[in-house]
């Protein structure tokens, strides 16, 4: 196949996964990030590899852009940013609670955990999901296929429905930024630092 077949195939494709992602699902994940900033609650984000990448870059978007300068901000992490915590858990417990471990250290009811993951069965993500809705914390989880496990125990789901990695992590990143910038394009920014 010539790289420019390829590549016409795959924005079509990625085009058509993308007008399947359930918008009044995002609309909805964003009201509870507005509740949950409002409230002075924390957003923990999870996620392996590249999941792992878009939930660094999510919180990013969010601390800096949907924060600097405002004086409601958003109090959120990503789980996995914290490297020595990460390998220590992974080397002397098990990679399963990497991410469930430090819920318990700091989430509180009423907090949210976003968990991503294209296939939506990632152990350590299922975790940290199974012990958030046993805390009283919502749970959003952002999936891909058929939406795994991770499908059906996240309270709100945002699938991406695609067979494809390469296109659910591109949908899961286009989510992100969809709720980032309804933030940052909608209300007024103050002064900075």
């Amino acid at each position: 196949m010539h790289p420019l077949d390829f590549v016409s195939d795959y924005r079509s494709r990625l085009a058509a996964a993308l007008e399947a992602i359930p918008l009044e699902r995002v609309a909805e994940a964003a009201l509870w990030l507005r509740e949950a900033r409002d409230g002075g609650r924390q957003i923990f984000v999870c996620g392996n590899g590249g999941s792992a990448a878009t939930a660094s870059h999510f919180v990013c978007d969010v601390l800096k852009g949907c924060s600097y300068g405002r004086t409601e901000r958003f109090r959120i992490l990503a789980l996995h940013d914290n490297l020595p915590t990460l390998t220590a858990y992974s080397n002397d417990v098990s990679y399963e609670c990497v991410f469930v471990e430090p819920l318990k250290n700091f989430a509180r009811p009423g907090d949210v955990l976003i968990a991503i993951s294209g296939s939506g069965n990632s152990p350590n993500v299922l975790r940290a999901v199974e012990w958030a809705n046993a805390n009283g914390l919502k749970t959003i989880g952002l999936t891909g296929r058929d939406g795994g496990r991770l499908g059906a125990l996240a309270q709100l789901e945002i699938r991406v429905p695609d067979p494809h990695m390469g296109r659910i992590e591109d949908g899961h990143m286009f989510v992100c930024h969809m709720l980032a910038y309804y933030f940052m394009e909608t209300e007024g920014a103050g002064q900075g630092c």
